[in-house]
């Protein structure tokens, strides 16, 4: 049996796959045929590609199959994703926006941001690297074309819910999507993850946002959990 592609029941731009086994994976349409980005399987069907999503390599891919009920990023969309490190995620937001969306990635790493350029960005027009540190979003303002309609969060910051509320102020529009990857563990290890949650939750209200949802990543991710708001 040949592996079969569906589109998702939700979100526009992901598909459901059922591999040879049976098992089910998620995927994108592969901007870029013929190359992958960190060593997923490209599968064709009907004459389309499509890159197998690894939810244990992506907390975006891990929070849909934790049954998250809204993905505000979509085909054409413009995305400020902070925290890009070397493409994984990014590249699979990029294939999701397609050619006539674009993705700005906000990358401290010089090591990160070297492997997101040479392996991503160099055959993915719709990508912009930018080698700088998301808690100063004035920075690369220059670099930013008019306002995001959503803002992807995945730093390993202490205050992550406050540098993305600061660039959401620069960088979104008006009833823009924000998704925060909460890396429970770089906030404050003495912590229980759940408090962690609801401290980073409670910055966010206080900024204005109103909460959509907020889904935990294990088994994908330890004491990670993905929050999804609107401004």
């Amino acid at each position: 049996m040949q592996a079969r592609v569906k589109p998702h029941s939700q979100f526009p731009a992901i598909y459901q796959v059922t591999l040879e086994d049976g098992a089910q994976r998620l995927a994108t349409k592969n901007l870029t045929p013929g190359r992958n980005v960190y060593g997923e399987r490209l599968i064709r069907h009907e004459g389309i590609e499509y890159r197998v999503w690894d939810p244990f390599r992506s907390k975006l891919a891990a929070a849909i199959l934790k049954n998250l009920k809204t993905v505000p990023i979509k085909p054409s969309h413009k995305v400020l994703y902070l925290g890009a490190a070397s493409g994984t995620t990014a590249s699979h937001v990029s294939d999701i926006v397609g050619e006539k969306g674009h993705v700005y990635c906000v990358e401290f790493a010089s090591r990160s941001i070297r492997e997101l350029v040479n392996n991503v960005c160099a055959f993915r027009l719709n990508m912009s690297p930018i080698l700088e540190d998301a808690r100063f979003p004035g920075r690369y303002a220059i670099f930013i074309s008019g306002k995001v309609d959503d803002v992807y969060c995945d730093i390993a910051q202490p205050e992550q819910a406050k540098v993305l509320a600061d660039n959401t102020d620069l960088f979104l529009k008006e009833s823009g999507w924000i998704m925060l990857a909460v890396k429970a563990q770089s906030i404050d290890v003495t912590k229980e993850p759940s408090e962690i949650y609801r401290r980073e939750v409670k910055v966010l209200k206080n900024r204005g946002f109103r909460m959509e949802e907020i889904v935990h990543l294990e088994p994908y991710d330890k004491a990670h959990a993905m929050i999804v708001a609107q401004i």
